[in-house]
């Protein structure tokens, strides 16, 4: 039997594959098609403060390989959240990692501050893709010093694990990678959506109600790959992996490139199943080459690292 258990900082995982925020929204309808707890852990969809009604439609656009969306954090905020739908999410038997946004600092204190007191929260991701109002709306996540800030307000506040999400809109990635370390992440996910747009040749006008949105999906997967690959070799912490990610031979791309685990976002959309597919396609491989467990290919693909036993 292969071990296919993760270590992320002090968040221990069955197994290497997560479900990314945003794509199963609080779990309720994909408890629906199968039993959640055989995911390594579950990533909310963003928890903002405050409820937020998203942006205005068309929110979401089909793209050849993949997807744009702009729904803008809808969410019932956190007072909502944990009334209704943590209490649900506790009883799913994986680990919950919830994903908080906030347009300052302190907004980032205030959701770690009230998730560290509350029961069946494993982890916290911090998306750092926000834009930062005090600052004349440029995104945390594009400036080292801003996302080492808002992660340190929230490490501040809370006990629990703390990854927090790259966006892959920057010049150097590992800038921000090693900023939000020193910071005191205990994990570092990517990466988040590309910045896209389309247009309707038809109507003469852009598809999206939001103009622009972010990008998913197939199309992704190998920039995903390369920031992995260039962040696992600048950090010390684990890295979680994702982008395009439909089958196990796309999370073992990742998995070799440096990550530690994977997330499954878009993939969820075209067969909601997927991540179970994934987690066994992932133990074959494994029994196949006669590898021990997931740690055995972790980085496997560097230069000097060989295929580890």
């Amino acid at each position: 039997m292969v071990d296919l258990s993760v270590d992320l900082g002090k968040l221990r995982l069955s197994n290497p594959v997560l479900l990314a925020s945003g794509t199963v929204g609080f779990g309720r309808e994909y408890g629906r098609c199968y039993d959640l707890s055989r995911v390594g852990a579950l990533v909310t969809k963003a928890v903002t403060v405050r409820p937020r009604p998203g942006n205005p439609p068309p929110r979401v656009y089909e793209t050849p390989a993949g997807m744009l969306n702009a729904i803008g954090l809808e969410n019932p905020g956190l007072e909502a959240f944990l009334r209704d739908e943590l209490p649900f999410l506790r009883e799913l038997g994986c680990p919950v990692v919830v994903n908080i946004a906030g347009q300052d600092e302190d907004e980032y204190a205030t959701l770690a501050r009230h998730l560290d007191r509350a029961a069946g929260v494993a982890a916290l991701e911090v998306n750092i893709s926000c834009p930062n109002v005090k600052q004349g709306g440029l995104a945390f996540g594009v400036d080292a010093a801003s996302a080492s800030r808002v992660t340190a307000a929230a490490r501040a506040q809370t006990g629990l694990p703390v990854m927090v999400k790259l966006s892959p809109n920057v010049t150097d990635i590992r800038a921000i990678a090693r900023a939000v370390e020193q910071a005191g992440a205990d994990a570092i996910s990517l990466i988040n959506t590309l910045l896209g747009m389309a247009i309707d040749v038809h109507r003469r006008r852009p598809v999206l109600g939001n103009l622009t949105g972010g990008l998913s999906g197939p199309a992704i997967r190998p920039v995903g790959v390369r920031m992995v690959w260039e962040v696992a070799a600048s950090v010390g912490v684990p890295v979680i992996g994702m982008g395009g990610i439909l089958e196990a031979t796309h999370a073992l791309e990742y998995l070799m490139a440096g990550a530690s685990a994977i997330m499954v976002g878009t993939g969820n959309f075209v067969d909601p199943t997927a991540p179970l597919a994934i987690i066994e396609g992932i133990r074959q491989y494994l029994e196949e080459h006669r590898l021990s467990g997931v740690k055995a290919v972790v980085g496997c693909a560097r230069p000097g690292t060989g295929e580890r036993r």
